[in-house]
C-alpha cells in the first residue's frame, strides 16, 4: 500500500503510475477524503479539548444542556470520520504499487522483453511427444482418473513422478539452504488479512480459493503465509536479511484461463511450488532480487534445461509488484518457451500492509522491503520429462538428480 503522505506529496507521479498500469482509481478522490478526515480530526480534537475544559468546572444547568449539545456533536462528527476513513481506505488498497523505471510498457505477456537466454534447445531424431502423453504411457501421471474425483486441471502422480517430484524438492532446498535460507513447512491456509496484506486481495479475490463460513482460505503461494510471517512485529535492523524457503502446495481457481493449456498439466488448479522470500533493507533489494534470480538460474542450469530470462512488462504485472522476471523453460512439445518461475520486488507495498516494521540504529523505524521469487515447482517436473525424453518413450534422468533417486537413471515402460 502506498503511503498518504507520498500520494500528497507526488500525486501527478502516481496518477502517471495509474495510467501505465491502467488502474480507475482517482488520486483526486483519495486526497480529497484525506482532506476531509484531516480537516474532522482537527475539529473533534477542538471540541474535545472544549469539552474537557468545561467538565473540569462544576457546570450550571444550562452549561450541562451544551455539554450534552458537545457531546452529540462530537459523536456524530466521529461517525462521520469513521466513514471517510473506511472509504479512504478502500480506494487507497486498490491502489496499485509503484513501477521501477526499466518497466516496458505492453498489455500482456506478448510483449514481456526477453534479456538472458541459456543452454542449447534440445535437437530429437524423432517427434517429441508431449508430458501428458510421456507420463500416461510411463505410468507417473493419471489425469483422467483424477478428471472423475475432483473435474478438471487436476492430477495424479505415480510411481516415479512422485520420486521425481520429491527429489526435486530435496534438490531445491539442499541449495536454498547452502545460500542462507531458512526452510519452512507452512500452512495451506490463510486468514483474509494475510491475503490483503500480502497484495493478494482485493486485486486476485477470483483466484482464491475461499472456505465457507470461515476467516479462511487456501493459500496461492506460499509467499503468502512467509511473508506474514512477522505481520505486526518489529525486527531489529541486524535481523536483516531474512530468507525464507517453503514447499508447498498451491491452490488457484484459474479464474480467466478458460480454454487456455487445458492439455496436460501445465495450469492446474492445485501444484507444488518451492518459494524464496527475502525481507531486506530498500537500499539492499536490488541485490537480493538479483540473487533471487541467480538461485533460479542455478537450479535450471544445473537440471540442464534450456532457458530465458524476461522481464515482465506492464500490462503483465501484479498490482503488487514493482519489478519482476520471468524465467521460461523450453517444452519441445510446444516448440516454445513457457514460464516456469517468477521473481518479484515489491518494495514496502507488503510490509506496510501488514505492519512489518525493523528499528535502526538511531531508533527509527522503517517498513522492509520484499521480493517474492519463485525456487521450483511442478512445471520443472514437466519440463524435465519434455526434455529429456528418448525415442522409446522413457525419460533420462538429470544427472544431478540421480542421487536424489538413489541411482535411478531411467524412467522406463
Amino acid at each position: 500500500m502506498l503511503d498518504i503522505n507520498f500520494i500528497r506529496n507526488n500525486k501527478k507521479l502516481v496518477e502517471e503510475n495509474n495510467k501505465k498500469r491502467n488502474s480507475k482509481v482517482s488520486i483526486k478522490e483519495i486526497l480529497d477524503l484525506d482532506e476531509k478526515r484531516r480537516k474532522l480530526i482537527t475539529e473533534i480534537d477542538s471540541l474535545k479539548s472544549q469539552q474537557n475544559k468545561r467538565s473540569k468546572k462544576k457546570p450550571s444547568a444550562s452549561e450541562i444542556t451544551q455539554l450534552k449539545k458537545l457531546a452529540t456533536k462530537i459523536e456524530k462528527q466521529e461517525k462521520e470520520l469513521k466513514k471517510i476513513e473506511k472509504d479512504l481506505f478502500e480506494k487507497m488498497s486498490w491502489l496499485p504499487n509503484l513501477l521501477d523505471p526499466e518497466v516496458p510498457i505492453g498489455k500482456s505477456d506478448e510483449d514481456n522483453i526477453p534479456i538472458k537466454y541459456w543452454g542449447e534447445v534440445p535437437k530429437f531424431n524423432f517427434e517429441p511427444v508431449s508430458h501428458q502423453e510421456l507420463g500416461e504411457a510411463l505410468d507417473i501421471i493419471d489425469i483422467e482418473r483424477a478428471a472423475k474425483i475432483t473435474g478438471s486441471r487436476f492430477y495424479f502422480l505415480k510411481n516415479e513422478g512422485v520420486l521425481l517430484r520429491l527429489a526435486l524438492i530435496n534438490f531445491a532446498f539442499d541449495y536454498l539452504k547452502n545460500q542462507g535460507f531458512t526452510l519452512m513447512s507452512t500452512p495451506h491456509l490463510a486468514k483474509e488479512q494475510t491475503l490483503f496484506g500480502t497484495g493478494y486481495l482485493p486485486f486476485f479475490k477470483d483466484d482464491i480459493y475461499k472456505i465457507e463460513n470461515e476467516d479462511l482460505s487456501l493459500i496461492g503461494t506460499s509467499e503468502q503465509t512467509l511473508v506474514a510471517y512477522h505481520q505486526n512485529e518489529i525486527l531489529s535492523e541486524s535481523e536483516l536479511p531474512k530468507l525464507y524457503s517453503a514447499y508447498s502446495q498451491c491452490f488457484r481457481t484459474e479464474a480467466g484461463s478458460y480454454g487456455k493449456d487445458t492439455k496436460g498439466i501445465f495450469r492446474v488448479h492445485e501444484f507444488m511450488k518451492v518459494e524464496q522470500i527475502v525481507l531486506c533493507k530498500g537500499e539492499e533489494v536490488e541485490q537480493y532480487h538479483q540473487k533471487c534470480l541467480q538461485n533460479e538460474e542455478a537450479l535450471l542450469k544445473s537440471l540442464e534445461i534450456p532457458y530465458r530470462v524476461v522481464l515482465i512488462c506492464t500490462g503483465d504485472m501484479g498490482a503488487p509488484g514493482y519489478k519482476k522476471y520471468d524465467i521460461e523453460a523450453w517444452f519441445p512439445s510446444q516448440n516454445r518457451y513457457r514460464e516456469v518461475t517468477s521473481n518479484t520486488n515489491l518494495t514496502d507495498y507488503q510490509t506496510r500492509r501488514l505492519n512489518i516494521r525493523y528499528r535502526k540504529s538511531d531508533g527509527s523505524l522503517v517498513f522492509p522491503y520484499t521480493i517474492s521469487a519463485t525456487a521450483l515447482t511442478d512445471r520443472h517436473l514437466i519440463a524435465i520429462l519434455e526434455n529429456y525424453q528418448q525415442s522409446d518413450g522413457s525419460i533420462k534422468i538429470p544427472k544431478v538428480l540421480i542421487p536424489y533417486l538413489n541411482g535411478l537413471e531411467v524412467i522406463k515402460r
